[in-house]
C-alpha cells in the first residue's frame, strides 16, 4: 500500500533540482508538468501562504507570460492538480476494490490510502481541504467537493458490500450505512486538518490502525 502511494507522489524534490539549471527547450508537456510539480511544492509551505503566479514563475525561473503559454489561468493550474489527485486516488481505489473481496477490507484499504496519500503529498492535502483554493475561482472549491463526494460514495459502496457478507453489518439499514460512510469521511478530513494545522508535523497515519479498527468494528 505504501509503495503505491509513494509512486503516486509528485516528485517535488526533482522539480526543485531542475530549477536554476541551464536546460534545452522542454519537450512538449514537460514544462506543463514542471509547473504543476513546483506549484505542489510551494503549497507545502507550513505557513499556508497564498501562491502567486509571480512567485511560481520566479521559482521555475521563467516569466509569468511563459506560465500562461501552458495554462490559460491560475485556476487552470489548480484544475491540473485536482485532476492529478482525482486520477490517482480513484486509480488506487479501483486497485483496492479489485484486490479485496471483503467490503470491510475495501473500506479499510481506502481509508488507509487516503491517509497515506495526504502524508506523502502535503501540498495536495491543502488542495483537498480547500485551504489552497481560498481567494481562487469558486468553481475550484466546487470541483474538489465533487471529488470528496465521490470518495465518500466509494466508502458507502464498500459498506454496502459488507452488508451482504453477514455479521453485524448485515443488520444495518441503508440510512445507517450512509451515516457511517459520512462518519468515516469526517475522520479522514479531521486527520488531514490536523496535519495541515500542525505545519505537517502530526502525521495522518499516527495510530491509524487502532482508529480504523474502532471505526470499522462490528
Amino acid at each position: 500500500m505504501r509503495e503505491s502511494i509513494e509512486s503516486a507522489e509528485i516528485d517535488s524534490a526533482s522539480a526543485s533540482a531542475d530549477v536554476g539549471k541551464t536546460r534545452k527547450r522542454p519537450r512538449p508537456g514537460e514544462r506543463r508538468l514542471q509547473i504543476l510539480q513546483v506549484l505542489a511544492e510551494m503549497l507545502q509551505n507550513p505557513k499556508g501562504e497564498r501562491v502567486t503566479t509571480a512567485a511560481l514563475a520566479a521559482k521555475i525561473d521563467v516569466s509569468e507570460a511563459a506560465l500562461y503559454r501552458h495554462f490559460a489561468s491560475k485556476a487552470q493550474m489548480f484544475e491540473g492538480l485536482i485532476s492529478f489527485i482525482e486520477q490517482t486516488v480513484f486509480g488506487l481505489i479501483n486497485q483496492i476494490n479489485q484486490k479485496e473481496e471483503s467490503g470491510l477490507a475495501q473500506a479499510r484499504g481506502i481509508l488507509q490510502m487516503l491517509l497515506f496519500f495526504a502524508e506523502k503529498n502535503p501540498g495536495m492535502t491543502r488542495v483537498l481541504l480547500g485551504d489552497a483554493l481560498l481567494q481562487e475561482d469558486d468553481r475550484l472549491q466546487e470541483r474538489i467537493t465533487q471529488v470528496l463526494d465521490r470518495v465518500e460514495a466509494s466508502l458507502k459502496q464498500a459498506l454496502r458490500i459488507a452488508q451482504t457478507q453477514g455479521g453485524v453489518w448485515s443488520k444495518l439499514g441503508q440510512e445507517e450505512v450512509s451515516i457511517r460512510a459520512a462518519m468515516l469521511m469526517s475522520f479522514v478530513l479531521g486527520r488531514w486538518h490536523r496535519f495541515a494545522r500542525s505545519g505537517f508535523k502530526k502525521l495522518p497515519t499516527d495510530a491509524s490502525d487502532v482508529s480504523l479498527r474502532l471505526l470499522l468494528s462490528e
